[in-house]
């Protein structure tokens, strides 16, 4: 194979990681004021991480913000003036970014929160609330392009959409699942489920066992 001269080989070099870090599309400049350069959010102030979500789900959210089926005055205005493509750009751009891998909190939480996310409330009747992981996964990891990531979202921001389901404020969910479980659900409920799942790893390294959180007596 020929040698390339020393000048072109060393500008390939120097230049090399340069041309590895590829620029955030000007789409999501908008974006990064709330959720991050690095797309893992800002949990003081309650914006989600979108680093690593699917991106069929961070376009229905775009798209749904801009319809009227999810509503946020910030969201609703960045919105709006997007075509479908940039909504496309933007979704392809956050799912692709890492997020780091961390260890599950040891010990794993516990109490109502844990109980309602793992192991729902039945009652023993038929018209009980599900687990919230037979749709979102073991741990809240996400499941699909459908369920999303619960697992270290902002317990601010999920107590939030739970009570926009809970209002019909938000109304953008396949077979409207998470109005009807939201609308089971008491204040202090959505309170203890958002801090269960805002105390997890985003990316946890490895998946407790099965069993490793008791239903609270």
């Amino acid at each position: 194979m020929a040698r390339l001269p020393r000048r072109i080989l060393a500008t390939i070099i120097l230049a090399g990681p340069c041309l590895a870090a590829a620029a955030p599309p000007p789409q999501v400049a908008s974006c990064a004021a709330c959720h991050g350069a690095n797309g893992l959010g800002n949990a003081t102030a309650g914006f989600p991480a979108l680093a690593g979500l699917p991106a069929p789900y961070i376009e229905q959210q775009l798209y749904s913000f801009k319809h009227g089926s999810r509503i946020n005055a910030i969201m609703t205005g960045i919105a709006t003036s997007l075509t479908s493509a940039q909504r496309t750009v933007i979704g392809q751009y956050y799912a692709a970014l890492k997020v780091p891998p961390i260890p599950e909190p040891n010990p794993l939480p516990t109490g109502p929160g844990a109980t309602l996310a793992l192991n729902g409330a039945w009652n023993h009747q038929l018209t009980g609330l599900p687990s919230c992981a037979s749709c979102h996964g073991p741990y809240g990891i996400g499941v699909g392009a459908q369920f999303p990531r619960f697992a270290g979202q902002p317990k601010q921001y999920l107590a939030a959409q739970l009570t926009d389901w809970q209002k019909h404020s938000r109304k953008n969910d396949p077979l409207h699942l998470m109005c009807n479980v939201a609308g089971k659900l008491s204040n202090t409920q959505i309170e203890a489920v958002a801090a269960y799942y805002a105390a997890l790893a985003a990316n946890p390294t490895a998946l407790p066992k099965p069993g490793a959180v008791k239903e609270a007596k």
